[in-house]
């Protein structure tokens, strides 16, 4: 019985020291994201994202990148744009960018992963753009996306301020604007990022490397060599794992960070974080948009894409001695909590916080904003609310057991 005490006190050690290593990027990414979504609009994005052609993948690219946000609020963005004129493949250009060529996911990788797998992300992030339109252009599904289109109802405008872009940033509206926007993006992730890292500590501590061997066939810590079947199983496994946790992307990277650890291929680790377009919420979500038949063709679309993609990145990076090397020291055995550069960024980054929560909720409470967001399921909304909960009443009991009691 000492021995599972102590060992929660450890995995509840883990889940926060983690989470004190990645805070000031989370506060930096959904700062950077806020200011995007509030003096970015989308009208300008509609009329040049109107065929199936190069321009506008391109276009649907680069507007995902500067629009980077949660899945959730991707799937609401991208329905817009394609409820509004926007080609089928130009939109899915747009959700895939927005939720993998993104500002915060990169540094939350940086910091757990390293810069190597940065690379790997946006590469593939944009390896996934690529290989969907060439596969929409293959399959050509004229009739799913004329169906799609009849299901949205075309007659729901929203009104934009028609603001220049320097007016808005000198307008403390704007920035009230940016204040609540900010808390909304806590609002949104804050259950997946809860349960995201106190899985991650559970799994450091308790779960044995041989369960992840038995998963991950031929998977062993510093392995770097993997036949085409190891990498194949790999890359199928790692988005049927991500599945079934229903967790967002940024929960999953101190996730992803363990797998690496435990001797799972870079393409498998790969196919895990490009994974959270292809969960069962998101998958909900499309079917109540479009239907369920082109909602089951996005998940098709993605998951070929994605294992593609991630093999292409494995043997590409391989090709040029780039695949990442695990470090010899563990992410769960850093000393997480010192007096150091993250100590002062966090610091730093929570003040900026302090100050947008007053800019929005003080200073600027009389200012409406909303942002559209995918509809979600209330049931599942408060089962993982539950889990939350209980996760920080792990948290606080594990954090006792070893500073106060052990």
């Amino acid at each position: 019985m000492y021995q599972f005490f102590y060992y929660w006190g450890e995995a509840a050690n883990t889940s926060l020291g983690l989470f004190w290593m990645a805070l000031w990027a989370f506060i930096l990414g959904y700062v950077i994201s806020s200011m995007i979504q509030i003096f970015i609009t989308e009208k300008r994005m509609q009329n040049a994202m109107g065929d199936e052609g190069s321009k506008s993948i391109l276009i649907g690219t680069f507007f995902g990148f500067i629009s980077s946000s949660c899945s959730f609020s991707a799937l609401a963005t991208s329905k817009s744009l394609f409820q509004k004129g926007a080609s089928f493949a130009a939109s899915i250009a747009f959700l895939l960018a927005s939720t993998n060529l993104v500002v915060e996911l990169g540094i939350i990788i940086s910091i757990f992963l390293g810069w190597k797998f940065v690379v790997g992300e946006y590469v593939g992030g944009i390896l996934l753009i690529l290989i969907s339109w060439f596969l929409i252009r293959l399959i050509n599904p004229k009739k799913l996306i004329e169906n799609a289109r009849k299901k949205l109802d075309a007659s729901k405008e929203e009104q934009e301020e028609k603001k220049s872009f320097s007016a808005k940033v000198q307008s403390s509206k704007s920035w009230a604007k940016v204040g609540k926007q900010y808390s909304m993006e806590w609002k949104m992730v804050w259950k997946d990022v809860t349960i995201g890292f106190t899985i991650a500590g559970i799994v450091a501590v308790f779960i044995p490397d041989s369960f992840f061997q038995a998963l991950f066939i031929n998977s062993e810590k510093g392995q770097q060599s993997f036949d085409f079947i190891t990498l194949l199983e790999h890359v199928v496994v790692g988005p049927v794992a991500a599945f079934l946790t229903f967790i967002g992307s940024m929960g999953n990277i101190p996730l992803a960070a363990l797998l690496f650890d435990k001797g799972v291929s870079f393409a498998g680790v790969m196919a895990f974080i490009f994974s959270d377009l292809v969960v069962f919420p998101v998958l909900r979500i499309n079917a109540k948009y479009y239907g369920w038949k082109i909602s089951l063709f996005i998940l098709f679309l993605l998951f070929t894409s994605l294992i593609i993609t991630s093999l292409l990145l494995h043997y590409s990076f391989d090709f040029f001695n780039f695949i990442p090397e695990v470090s010899e020291k563990s992410i769960t055995d850093q000393e997480h909590f010192a007096i150091d550069y993250t100590l002062l960024l966090n610091a730093v980054f929570l003040i900026l916080s302090g100050i947008l929560v007053y800019l929005g909720f003080f200073k600027g409470k009389h200012v409406k904003h909303h942002k559209e967001m995918a509809p979600k399921n209330p049931l599942l909304e408060q089962v993982l609310k539950w889990i939350a909960l209980i996760c920080y009443a792990w948290l606080a009991i594990g954090i006792a057991l070893k500073y106060l009691v052990l």
